[in-house]
């Protein structure tokens, strides 16, 4: 058996099913649909990442491209908003992949190729803003608001990002400080605060921004689209971070920001409720793209123990260096097997309210897991690259900037320890609700 792309490729670079072994979760679709992802990523991004993130920006073309072939939608959750898209003409995908067909497995593909060049700032740089921007509109927003802003959202024309984090509140979402108070006239909400450490923010024309339109805790949060690009206000800085650079991580200042009431996504004090089903996708993306940043650290080390040679011999005789590969490879292997797991139950139950709630522990979990996972293999590579893995330039160059963004999959879309607790917290709370449904049955 042989792979379609390659006939030989390095151990851990690809998931199996892409080496030829079997798989109960691919179809023909899904196939056809990583070849033409590949075949354009590699066209348009691949080549240019790592001079990029250097640079410190993506070129403005790149996003263009991108839209222009509509290769941003399969940032959105399966299933896709059929109807909006077939209203604006759109009815396939690259490769003649019709968008009623977009699965939760073709939209893993997608982040996976996308991040098959090993950093995360380029894909983020595009990607972060409609990846979880924009599916808060597209589920609870009202017609008006969607046919005022997804429309040139979808085409390109306008840019959005999601702004949650504040300088005091990070996977504590519940207590964010930024208020939203409706003005005399009831037409506005005037918004103060700051939001910070915001992906895409810069360039960005609008933010679903977490705001407090009520009292203290969960039951205060709504959602606000928040107008930001040159609107009177709204001050933007950007920010420099250790890795992603190329992402436009911001910093908001938000003073009197008059937005108008129908901006409201949904209804006042629900926004903790659509900010947590958000988080499934939001999560589940982040693992899936950490989980391939693992295979690249991984297996470029892997082709460097091969050639590289010490005490007379290629570093791959040495016992110790395949132990620590063997031991990376199995971490890495098992993720990829229970990602592909919990793609397929998101593709069954995640977007039923019950589902998308018995799934939020678990896939908090995996986030966590996919970090761990990922600064176990980028600090193999680091070790085994030797000194060339500690230099910004040269053969190692690539596994040294991966394991400078290792923060940026433990920190993100909830940070590592509150992934953990929250993944046992939701499993304790759905046991014993289920214990006390089963108890009274038995009445």
């Amino acid at each position: 058996m042989s792979s379609s792309l390659d006939d030989n490729p390095t151990p851990f670079s690809e998931s199996p099913w892409l080496t030829g072994l079997p798989s109960p979760y691919y179809s023909d679709s899904h196939r056809k649909w990583q070849k033409s992802c590949r075949d354009f990523i590699s066209q348009h991004l691949g080549p240019y990442a790592l001079e990029w993130e250097d640079e410190g920006n993506v070129p403005a073309h790149v996003f263009e491209t991108f839209s222009k072939h509509n290769m941003l939608i399969p940032n959105l959750p399966a299933p896709l908003p059929i109807d909006m898209l077939k209203d604006m003409g759109v009815t396939e995908l690259l490769g003649g992949l019709k968008i009623d067909e977009f699965d939760y497995f073709h939209f893993s593909i997608y982040i996976s190729e996308m991040r098959r060049f090993g950093v995360g700032g380029p894909t983020s740089s595009l990607s972060t803003g409609m990846a979880y921007g924009m599916p808060p509109i597209i589920t609870y927003g009202s017609r008006d608001l969607q046919q005022r802003l997804l429309p040139g959202l979808i085409r390109g024309e306008t840019r959005i990002c999601i702004a949650i984090t504040e300088p005091g509140a990070g996977s504590d979402v519940a207590n964010i400080s930024t208020t939203a108070v409706k003005s005399e006239c009831g037409k506005l909400y005037v918004v103060n605060g700051e939001k910070k450490w915001i992906t895409n923010g810069i360039w960005s024309h609008y933010a679903t921004m977490a705001v407090r339109t009520g009292g203290p805790g969960a039951a205060g949060l709504s959602l606000l689209v928040v107008p930001l690009l040159n609107y009177p206000g709204v001050t933007m800085r950007r920010m420099k971070t250790m890795g992603g650079t190329t992402s436009g991580t911001t910093f908001i200042d938000l003073e009197d920001v008059k937005v108008p009431v129908e901006n409201l996504i949904g209804q006042e004090g629900t926004g903790m409720k659509m900010i947590t089903n958000n988080f499934n996708h939001e999560r589940l993306a982040i693992a899936i793209g950490v989980n391939q940043t693992a295979r690249v650290a991984l297996s470029a080390a892997f082709s460097y123990v091969l050639k590289r040679e010490a005490f007379g011999k290629p570093l791959m005789e040495q016992s110790v260096v395949r132990h620590r590969l063997a031991k990376c490879g199995g971490e890495l292997e098992s993720l990829s097997a229970w990602l592909d797991q919990l793609v397929y139950q998101m593709s069954q139950v995640g977007h039923h309210p019950g589902g998308a709630q018995q799934l939020g522990g678990l896939v908090a979990l995996a986030k966590a897991r996919a970090g761990i996972v990922l600064d176990e293999c980028a600090r193999c590579a680091v070790l085994l690259f030797g000194g060339n893995g500690y230099t910004r330039t040269g053969q190692g160059e690539l596994v040294e900037k991966i394991f400078r963004e290792v923060p940026a999959a433990r920190v993100p879309g909830g940070s590592e320890d509150v992934m953990l607790d929250l993944a046992i917290r939701q499993m304790v709370k759905q046991f014993q609700a289920k214990t006390r449904t089963l108890g009274k049955e038995r009445l």
